[in-house]
C-alpha cells in the first residue's frame, strides 16, 4: 500500500472515529437533558401537595384543570371573561391585586357575584422573593383586609407576583392562613400578544390537576373558547383552583 493510501486511510478512520464519537456525546447529553427535564416536570407538577411550600398542580389523576386568572391590570377584558365563562356555564378562579381591587370594587363584586372563585395575588405586585417576612407579611395582608372590605369573605389562595417567592413569601403566607399557588402551564400572555401561541401553551399536554396562567388580555380573550372547547374535547372539566386542588371536600 502506497505512502498515500496509507494516510488516506488513517485520515478516513480518525475522522470515522470523530463522528462516531460525537454521535455518542449527542445521544448521552440528549439523555441527560431529557432525565433533567422529566425530574423538573415530576418537581412541578406536585399532585396535590407541596414544593418549596408552593402547589403546582392538583390531583394528576382527575380530570380536572383551572384557568388562573391573576388581574392588575386588563381591566377592559374581565367583563369579556365573565360573559364567556357563563355561556359556558364555567366558573374559576381570579387572583386579585389589592390595588387593582381598591379601584375596581365593583367589578370585584361581579366576579365574585358570578359565582368564581375570589384569591389573593398581593396588593401592589412585588416581587415577593426579594423581601423579608415583614414586607411579604403587609403584602399578602393588606390585600386581603381590602377584598374582605369590599366582598366580606375570607380568602386563602395566594399566587406570588410574577411568581417571585422565597421562604418568607410562603411563611407568611401560611401564617395568614393562604396556600402559595404557583402554576402547571404558563401561558405568558402579558408579554406574547399572539392568539394561537397563547392557546398551544395552554392546551399542549393539558391533563388532570392543571393549574393554567393567564391575565386579561385582548388575544387571551380570543383564545379562551378555543382553550374550553379543547379541555371539553378532552373530557376535562374547568373548574376552581379549589376544587382542583380537591379543597372543596
Amino acid at each position: 500500500m502506497s505512502k498515500i493510501k496509507i494516510i488516506n486511510y488513517k485520515l478516513e478512520n480518525f475522522f470515522r472515529n470523530i463522528v462516531a464519537n460525537l454521535v455518542i456525546l449527542v445521544l448521552l447529553l440528549t439523555m441527560v437533558i431529557s432525565s433533567i427535564n422529566l425530574n423538573r416536570q415530576d418537581a412541578l407538577s406536585v399532585s396535590n401537595s407541596e414544593y418549596n411550600g408552593t402547589i403546582y398542580a392538583g390531583d394528576k389523576s382527575s380530570n380536572k384543570v383551572s384557568l388562573m386568572i391573576n388581574v392588575y391590570w386588563g381591566t377592559e377584558y374581565v367583563e369579556k371573561f365573565l360573559y364567556i365563562f357563563d355561556k359556558y356555564q364555567i366558573k374559576t378562579t381570579f387572583f386579585i391585586g389589592g390595588t387593582w381591587a381598591s379601584s375596581n370594587q365593583d367589578l370585584l363584586k361581579k366576579i365574585y357575584e358570578s359565582g368564581h372563585e375570589i384569591a389573593s395575588h398581593g396588593y401592589s405586585h412585588k416581587e415577593q422573593g426579594k423581601y423579608g417576612y415583614d414586607i411579604n407579611y403587609e403584602e399578602i395582608s393588606k390585600c386581603h383586609t381590602i377584598v374582605k372590605d369590599i366582598l366580606g369573605i375570607d380568602m386563602n389562595l395566594f399566587a406570588p407576583p410574577g411568581g417571585s417567592y422565597n421562604s418568607n413569601t410562603t411563611k407568611a403566607a401560611s401564617d395568614l392562613g393562604y396556600k402559595t399557588i404557583m402554576w402547571t402551564r404558563d401561558t405568558i400572555d402579558w408579554r406574547d400578544h399572539d392568539t394561537n401561541l397563547i392557546y398551544n401553551r395552554a392546551v399542549t399536554l393539558m391533563s388532570g390537576g392543571d393549574l393554567i396562567l393567564m391575565h386579561p388580555t385582548e388575544n387571551t380573550v380570543q383564545a379562551i373558547e378555543k382553550i374550553i372547547e379543547y379541555a371539553s374535547g378532552h373530557g376535562l372539566q374547568i373548574t376552581t383552583v379549589s376544587d382542583v386542588l380537591g379543597l372543596n371536600c
